[in-house]
């Protein structure tokens, strides 16, 4: 981290932690955010996943630019590729304030933000006039008050899905009332019938994720194992965040939300474990959750990632976090002469 960087989160964090994120928003915009200007890349972190060519295997998690404001700069960030939103059909403000804490101590976040967001055609838009560069993603939720929450999926993807290189369903968000329950597989199959039905529809044809929670029994992630290869879908994102508090330290800990950070880490980190299991390596998987490190990457790609996504370890480490640990991970399968293909999966035992 360097000294502006340093200085710039130490007075972010002396606001509330929405205006400190909607701040750092601003500040990409108006390219007050040292940034690495383009992805760490080299033949050893290149990757072809769901058809998408990636420079590197770290990506930035749905949730942080969530209506794509400052989706030119996150693209000079460092990242491999990008996913904003959850963008729902129409706009919604989400649930009442305060609905984001910062649990310093356990360098974490709770959030209950509720699916905020600007709706599915603004934010199109916006990725539409997005520059050239690494592919960028678009996930995908429900309004709180639909009728009809799978058609709400299908709409978004009609709406904003081809001006995205991936969408992912989100039916994994703990702050949407009964929205976990669309994980079930009779509801997420005729869910992705749906959306998949809604994408073959669009000229670009974007492949489609799922992103499931963290909180599934083994029996939960078999049936997702089974309904994603039947569908299919081109990979899966493990995990969202939890509503698990173990081990949290911090007086924010009964606040209602989402958990994620450092504490999700081996949580998640089991059911990536337990999906490849599942799936064989038939279906690429995405780690995220609790990723603060290289050798959380690393974890994450020997338990059975492809890629790796993170968020919350931005908040209390800053953007360069992204370029350090692809160049890092570049070192390391130079050193241990590895490729990334066959570091996926190598240690998945470890986490069974």
């Amino acid at each position: 981290m360097t000294p502006i960087e340093r200085l710039g989160l130490a007075a972010l964090h002396r606001f509330d932690p929405e205006r400190a994120h909607d701040l750092s928003i601003l500040a990409l915009q108006r390219g007050l955010v040292p940034l690495a200007g383009r992805s760490v890349t080299s033949d050893r972190l290149r990757l072809r996943l769901a058809g998408l060519d990636l420079p590197n295997p770290v990506g930035l998690a749905a949730g942080y630019d969530k209506n794509a404001r400052a989706l030119p700069a996150l693209m000079r960030a460092g990242f491999g590729f990008v996913e904003i939103g959850a963008a729902t059909p129409r706009p919604q403000p989400g649930n009442p304030k305060p609905r984001l804490f910062r649990l310093t101590e356990d360098r974490a976040i709770i959030n209950r933000f509720g699916f905020n967001n600007e709706g599915a055609e603004a934010i199109g838009q916006r990725l539409a006039r997005r520059p050239a560069g690494i592919p960028v993603g678009l996930n995908i939720g429900t309004n709180k008050d639909s009728a009809d929450r799978s058609a709400d999926f299908a709409q978004v993807v009609r709406v904003a899905g081809a001006h995205a290189d991936f969408l992912t369903v989100n039916v994994s968000s703990p702050n949407t009332e009964k929205l976990r329950d669309l994980q079930g597989p009779e509801a997420l199959a005729a869910l992705l019938q749906g959306v998949l039905a809604a994408r073959d529809d669009l000229p670009n044809r974007p492949p489609i994720f799922i992103k499931i929670a963290p909180d599934l029994d083994d029996q939960g992630i078999a049936d997702i194992a089974a309904v994603a290869l039947a569908a299919p879908v081109d990979a899966i994102i493990a995990t969202n965040t939890t509503l698990s508090r173990d081990g949290i330290a911090s007086p924010h800990a009964q606040e209602a939300g989402g958990l994620s950070g450092a504490p999700l880490f081996e949580r998640a980190t089991r059911v990536l474990a337990r999906l490849y299991q599942q799936t064989q390596g038939r279906i690429p998987l995405i780690g995220v959750g609790g990723i603060g490190s290289t050798e959380q990457a690393w974890q994450k790609l020997r338990a059975g990632a492809s890629a790796v996504q993170i968020y919350s370890a931005l908040i209390y480490q800053g953007f360069s976090l992204a370029a350090r640990i692809a160049r890092e991970l570049d070192e390391r399968l130079a050193h241990e002469n590895v490729t990334l293909a066959e570091l996926t999966g190598s240690g998945n035992s470890d986490w069974l």
